[in-house]
């Protein structure tokens, strides 16, 4: 009988017949020999055939990991520079002031002298009412004064022949001092006569409408030919809601202006966030601010922290603040929403790698670093601060080590890898559409059939 295993020595069994010759003594003892060598034979190959089977189920799980490929993976290399740390928050554009410019005198609305979205400047000429009315009432007014100077002018020179008179004991004194208190009431009304002048002159100074700031004109709120009063414009078929905000129920303004050069942004943060914020304020400091579009891909403009509320929203549990933006290209527009980063302090000398690098999982945080031959170490790592894609290493990994950014999922710790270059953001996409059109046809080509 022969038993083999895999990997194990063959064993042979041989049965050899006695001679005729021998004694049936001996060939008795003979046959009681193999009864007894049979058990004991059959036990030993299944001995050496278990063997045979665990050493080499032994030695496939180090076959398949010698022959396991190595994994593709991007990576970078940890590096010292200074971080920024900042607060986020979502903000709104408020204009500087917004002015409401409504008529200060009442008439025809002679003309509108700005264009719809205009940038205007302080003092420039927004609209004209028809001056004629107020110019007529200026000429009356100076007229009733120039008559009151004159009425004077003769109570005064009685006043003097009087005196003169009365010196000589030629007129009664009571006639003296009625002259006088003639003279005394022509002189309040002169100067009453020269108030009613100054006041037609202004009247008729405020039928030319300007701008009190300077800032972005909105929409016309009122045509010319429509009669204006101090309320505001009496027909305003082109109003509209958003122009007469603040201008009261029923008035409509001449125009609207928003003072956007500079403007600001109204944002609020939690009170746990605000003690180095304040601090800096107090002590006359103006934290730097950014704002952003809705998606933050791009940053807006860069402005400054000058102004915090005085009290706490008790409902919400945070403070609002401004910022000053110069926003000389226009980029912020009033109301438009923004996300706001406030600058904080600055980390001089972190330790740095992508934030794709490090992750979160049942050893705590941490990072697979590259070392000898490609393989991988997984590394527990402290993290700190964070912006623009970068993490702050605390602890755990020193400067020029390299980490795995891409691909972490499928590895573990003594993985072999092989690094790749990054791909770029555009590389997808463009190998997305051959795919996309590929799976579009086959729809096209499913509906058709």
């Amino acid at each position: 009988m022969i038993m083999s295993a895999p990997g194990s020595r063959r064993i042979h069994f041989r049965y050899v017949p006695m001679s005729s010759a021998h004694s049936p003594v001996s060939r008795r003892s003979s046959h009681r020999l193999s009864r007894l060598l049979g058990p004991v034979g059959a036990l030993l190959a299944a001995a050496l055939l278990g063997h045979a089977l665990v050493g080499h189920a032994q030695r496939l799980p180090d076959a398949r990991a010698h022959a396991a490929p190595p994994q593709p993976v991007t990576a970078a290399t940890a590096r010292r520079e200074n971080l920024p740390v900042w607060l986020g928050a979502l903000g709104t554009v408020t204009p500087r002031a917004l002015v409401n410019v409504m008529p200060r005198v009442g008439g025809l609305l002679q003309s509108v002298d700005y264009r719809p979205g205009q940038l205007v400047r302080r003092g420039q000429l927004l609209a004209t009412i028809d001056p004629a009315p107020l110019r007529i009432a200026l000429e009356q007014a100076r007229a009733q004064a120039a008559q009151t100077r004159a009425q004077l002018a003769g109570a005064r020179d009685d006043l003097a022949r009087y005196e003169t008179l009365l010196t000589q004991n030629s007129i009664a004194a009571q006639q003296v001092a009625d002259q006088r208190a003639t003279v005394a009431q022509l002189a309040a009304a002169a100067q009453a006569a020269q108030a009613a002048v100054d006041n037609a002159a202004l009247q008729l100074s405020w039928t030319r409408i300007t701008a009190p700031v300077a800032g972005l004109a909105g929409l016309r709120p009122v045509d010319a030919g429509n009669m204006v009063s101090t309320n505001g414009a009496i027909g305003a078929a082109g109003a509209t809601s958003t122009s007469t905000s603040t201008a009261g129920a029923g008035a409509t303004p001449v125009a609207v202006i928003a003072q956007v050069q500079p403007i600001d942004v109204a944002f609020s943060l939690a009170q746990q966030q605000l003690p180095p914020v304040l601090e800096a304020l107090r002590a006359g400091r103006r934290p730097q601010v950014q704002a952003w579009d809705s998606t933050r891909s791009h940053e807006l403009a860069a402005g400054s922290l000058y102004a915090a509320d005085n009290r706490i929203d008790a409902s919400t549990g945070t403070l609002m603040l401004r910022a000053e933006f110069a926003n000389r290209d226009l980029a912020l527009y009033p109301n438009q929403f923004v996300d706001v980063r406030v600058l904080l302090r600055t980390v001089v000398g972190a330790v740095v790698v992508p934030t794709t690098a490090v992750a979160v999982g049942a050893p705590g945080t941490y990072v697979y670093v590259i070392g000898a031959g490609d393989k991988v170490a997984l590394r527990r790592v402290s993290t700190g601060a964070a912006d623009s894609g970068l993490t702050q290493i605390t602890a755990g990994l020193s400067p020029g080590e390299q980490v795995v950014t891409d691909g972490l999922d499928r590895l573990h710790d003594g993985a072999v890898v092989h690094v790749v270059p990054a791909r770029a953001p555009g590389d997808a996409a463009q190998a997305a559409r051959p795919r996309a059109a590929a799976a579009a046809h086959a729809r096209r080509a499913g509906g058709a059939g």
